[in-house]
C-alpha cells in the first residue's frame, strides 16, 4: 500500500543533539516517517556525514535527511519567541531549584541559543541565567556553557517553534528524541498549573510495534518501507489524532476516553508487530510513543502565543476555536525493550 503522493512529507525532527545518539534506531524511524530532520549549527554542519558516514551519507544523498541550519532558521522572529518562553519560565521560579554544585554544564551553540537572530536579546536572555549561575561565558566564541536542564530547556523549546520552518522546505516537521529525561521536561513545561489556557498533557504508553532493524541493510529497510509505510504512519497519525481529541475532553470523559484509546492503539500496533515480524523473522523491539497536548488559546498565556503558528492536529477539519498545541515523538529500542 502505497503512501498518497499528494501529502506533505512527514518528517521526524530529531533533538536535543545535531546528530542521533544510535544510528541503528533511526532505521527504525524511517518505516513511520518520510525522512528525519536535524538543527545542526553551521560549523557542525558537516558533522553528521563525517560522524556517521554510512547512514547519514546515504540518507543525505537519497534526500531523506534534512538541515536546518541554526543560524539561519533561529531567526529574529524565532528568537523573540524563545526568549519570550525562557524569561516566562525564569520569572516563574522553575529554573530556582536547579543545582550548580558538581554539575558538569553543557555546551550550546550561540545561534541556538538565538544570537544570531537577535544578538540584544540573547545578550539580555544570558545575563539572566548567569545572574542565576545558569550560564557561563562563551570559551570558543561560538558555543555557550550552560546547566545541562537549560540545555534541554532551550531545545525542547525550539523543537517546537522551528516547526512552522518545515513550511518552506516543502516538510511537516514532527519532534522526536529517544531520551525520556527531554520529554519529562516538555510535559513540565505544558502541564504548568499557572496556565491560563484550558488543556491536558497525553501521554500514550510506550508500544513495541516492530524489530530491530540495526542489521539489516539500508536498501532492504527502503524496500520494505515502500510496501508498508502507509501502516505505519497511519499509526503515528493516529496517536496525534487521539491525542488532540482527548486534550481538549472535559477532565471527567477523559480517564474512560483514554482507555479506549490506549486499546485501539494496541490493535494497530499489535498489527505493525505481525508484519515486521513475518517480513523480518524478529521478535519486536522498537518503540514509539507521544506526549502531546493541545488546547484553545487563551489571551495572556504566552506558551500558547508561542505555539500558535504549530498545529498538533494533521489533516483534521479546521476548529470554530483557535487552538495551539505542542507535541514529541519518544522511541526506544532493543537496550530497554526485549
Amino acid at each position: 500500500m502505497a503512501v498518497n503522493e499528494t501529502e506533505v512529507p512527514e518528517v521526524a525532527f530529531y533533538y536535543p543533539g545535531h546528530l542521533w545518539r544510535d544510528p541503528e534506531w533511526i532505521k527504525n524511524l524511517l518505516l513511520f516517517f518520510d525522512g528525519v530532520a536535524l538543527l545542526v549549527p553551521e560549523y557542525k554542519r558537516h558533522e553528521p556525514v563525517h560522524l556517521d558516514p554510512y547512514l547519514a551519507g546515504p540518507l543525505t544523498e537519497l534526500g531523506l535527511l534534512h538541515y536546518l541550519v541554526a543560524d539561519h532558521v533561529v531567526d529574529r522572529a524565532a528568537t523573540e519567541t524563545l526568549a519570550t518562553a525562557i524569561s516566562d519560565i525564569i520569572a516563574s521560579g522553575a529554573l530556582d531549584s536547579l543545582s550548580q554544585e558538581g554539575t558538569a554544564f553543557h555546551e550550546i551553540s550561540m545561534s541556538r541559543f538565538g544570537y544570531y537572530g537577535d544578538e540584544g536579546l540573547a545578550d539580555m536572555l544570558f545575563e539572566e541565567l548567569a545572574s542565576r549561575g545558569l550560564a557561563r561565558k562563551s570559551k570558543d566564541g561560538v558555543s555557550i556553557p550552560v546547566h545541562p536542564a537549560v540545555r534541554h530547556l532551550f531545545l525542547v523549546l525550539l523543537a517546537q517553534i522551528l516547526r512552522p520552518k518545515g513550511g518552506p522546505l516543502g516538510i511537516e516537521l514532527s519532534p522526536a528524541t529517544d531520551q525520556l529525561k527531554v520529554v519529562r521536561a516538555l510535559t513540565e513545561l505544558l502541564d504548568r498549573p499557572t496556565a491560563p489556557s484550558a488543556g491536558h498533557v497525553v501521554a500514550f504508553d510506550l508500544q513495541n510495534i516492530s524489530v530491530d532493524l540495526g542489521s539489516i541493510p539500508l536498501d532492504e529497510i527502503l524496500d520494505f518501507r515502500k510496501q508498508h509505510q502507509a501502516e505505519h504512519r497511519s499509526y503515528v497519525r493516529n496517536i496525534r489524532t487521539f491525542a488532540r481529541d482527548i486534550s481538549l475532553m472535559p477532565a471527567a470523559d477523559r480517564d474512560a476516553a483514554y482507555q479506549d484509546r490506549q486499546a485501539e492503539l494496541d490493535d494497530i500496533a499489535s498489527a505493525l508487530r505481525k508484519t515486521a515480524r513475518q517480513a523480518w523473522r524478529r521478535p519486536a523491539s522498537f518503540a514509539l510513543s507521544l506526549a502531546a497536548a493541545t488546547w484553545t488559546f487563551v489571551r495572556g498565556d504566552p506558551l500558547a502565543a508561542m505555539l500558535s503558528l504549530g498545529s498538533l492536529g494533521v489533516g483534521l477539519a479546521p476548529s470554530p476555536t483557535p487552538e495551539v498545541g505542542a507535541f514529541s515523538y519518544l522511541f526506544a529500542a532493543h537496550e530497554r525493550y526485549v
